[in-house]
């Protein structure tokens, strides 16, 4: 799959967003990626996973770990479609935690997926749990990779969509951006 056919999924399926958006970290954002909106369509998620899938296979995991909510849909697929086992961390909190009796096993090896990243923080709390529980992590993919600095999780990192997107401080508003009300997505 391209990026350009992927970024296609994300229009037919209204997941594309434009407009003004505040981001998880505060900062805002003229494009919002709802990815719940495109992986709501199982053919979608089918195809995005396979195209992740493929990209993670030659790595050999065990083991997907995917931060909730985001990437729980997407981290499914991908292990579905690899036939490797699946888990998530999520927020216990407000820091993503394991839980549920899951368990990561020294030398596990492991995968992280995750649909959106900006400035990968929820990557990052994943791979601090992989490592405190001595996990192997392989690599990580991402569906749409939208940092406008490329972010290094010192592993192989695919990504379906690499769409550097603008962002801005809360203070630091373009006229035209500042025009517009603010949406924060994420949460609706």
């Amino acid at each position: 799959m391209t990026p350009t056919e992927a970024l296609q999924i994300f229009r037919e399926t209204g997941a594309f967003l434009e407009g003004h958006f505040i981001l998880r970290s505060g900062s805002h954002s003229r494009q919002f990626f709802q990815c719940a909106l495109a992986l709501q369509q199982m053919p979608a998620v089918e195809k995005l996973g396979k195209a992740l899938a493929d990209r993670l296979r030659p790595l050999n995991a065990v083991t997907v770990v995917a931060p909730a909510m985001g990437g729980l849909v997407i981290g499914q697929e991908v292990a579905r479609q690899l036939g490797l086992r699946f888990i998530f961390v999520e927020k216990e909190d407000g820091k993503l935690v394991l839980r549920r009796g899951f368990r990561i096993s020294p030398d596990e090896r492991i995968l992280i997926v995750e649909d959106v990243i900006t400035q990968g923080g929820r990557v990052r709390e994943t791979i601090e749990i992989i490592r405190a529980h001595r996990g192997l992590l392989l690599g990580v993919g991402i569906i749409v990779d939208r940092s406008s600095v490329p972010v290094d999780f010192g592993v192989p990192t695919f990504s379906l969509i690499k769409l550097a997107v603008e962002t801005f401080p809360p203070d630091k508003l373009p006229p035209d951006l500042a025009a517009l009300p603010a949406f924060k997505p994420g949460s609706k």
